[in-house]
């Protein structure tokens, strides 16, 4: 995920959530009907994860909407962190269908059925193009914003399913192996849950706050200590805001002072174009007079400042600066 703004058109970003859904409920329909007829686990287990992306692009498109509403008293940041709720919902969908698809692929293996496996590979052949069709409308986004990567994997994960199918399909109509049909379902779920974990690590990691991967806390930090006249940087945060935007505050510690626009305004561009950081928050003082909130921030000030907790007289004569 990168910080910086990157202003995918929205009107395309709509258009292609749109094109996805009915294209793929379109298909779903189709497999379904298909699976139904000839009995086949695996083009039934294709549709309900079709089904379940239909849901996912939903999720996404709702967390794409939420997120360009205009902040107000009540929500100063807007909504923007709908987007990471998204996708990591729609990692969490994309688990479970997969383990309802595995959970059924070990029932069948008992009692394998024979399927029309001509009939399956021509289903599954139109998945593989409607499924890479929708999976390449979200190829540019993927990179900086979190929600449409989840929205790409999700449709290349559909991609493979159906590309599986097809193989499987071929295997049961050349050598009759009728337990190919199941087999192929759960290794392709475990497939589809190896790929999706990374998703949902960093979905979940992003909602609690946690520092996005694009950024190295260390670097930041050493980047404002190398700031003239900075003594020492501390209570240094870094969160994203939402899939596209990071946030920072930090205190920086300026005996002699000299925290003018110019000063502030080299940080924060240098945040910017090291780390992709857009909103910054600086907080200039003399002296540390706060807590540090972390032990490795408490380490590096013990280090710093020779003591391991600040005197709350130094809190005394501290200006405050700020630039956003």
């Amino acid at each position: 995920m990168s910080g910086a703004h990157h202003h995918h058109g929205t009107a395309n970003i709509d258009a292609a959530f749109a094109l996805g859904i009915a294209l793929n409920l379109a298909f779903v329909a189709v497999e379904a009907f298909y699976g139904w007829k000839v009995g086949s686990l695996a083009l039934l287990g294709d549709a309900g994860h079709n089904l379940s992306d239909v849901a996912g692009l939903g999720l996404a498109w709702g967390g794409a909407l939420a997120g360009r509403l205009s902040p107000d008293d009540r929500h100063t940041y807007g909504w923007k962190r709908a987007g990471i709720l998204a996708a990591f919902a729609n990692a969490v969908l994309l688990l479970v269908a997969m383990g309802s698809l595995g959970w059924e692929a070990v029932r069948r293996l008992q009692s394998p059925e024979p399927v029309a496996g001509l009939t399956i590979m021509l289903v599954a052949g139109i998945g593989i193009v409607v499924n890479t069709a929708t999976a390449l409308l979200f190829v540019r986004g993927r990179q900086h914003d979190l929600n449409i990567r989840a929205a790409f994997v999700h449709m290349a994960a559909d991609a493979l399913v159906s590309a599986g199918v097809v193989v499987a399909g071929g295997l049961a109509l050349w050598l009759g192996w009728v337990w190919l049909d199941p087999a192929a379902s759960l290794v392709i779920a475990g497939v589809v849950v190896a790929g999706t974990w990374g998703l949902l690590r960093q979905s979940l990691h992003l909602l609690f706050d946690g520092v996005p991967e694009s950024v190295d806390l260390p670097e930041v930090q050493s980047l404002l200590e190398s700031l003239p006249g900075v003594a020492q940087a501390h209570d240094l945060h870094v969160w994203a805001m939402g899939t596209t935007e990071i946030a920072m505050t930090a205190h920086l510690v300026m005996p002699e002072g000299g925290a003018n626009d110019a000063f502030l305004e080299k940080a924060t561009r240098q945040l910017h174009d090291r780390f992709g950081i857009e909103h910054v928050t600086l907080q200039v003082v003399r002296a540390a007079f706060s807590m540090p909130c972390n032990a490795r921030q408490a380490s590096r000030k013990a280090g710093a400042t020779g003591r391991s907790t600040p005197t709350p007289e130094s809190d005394r004569g501290h200006k405050h600066e700020r630039t956003q």
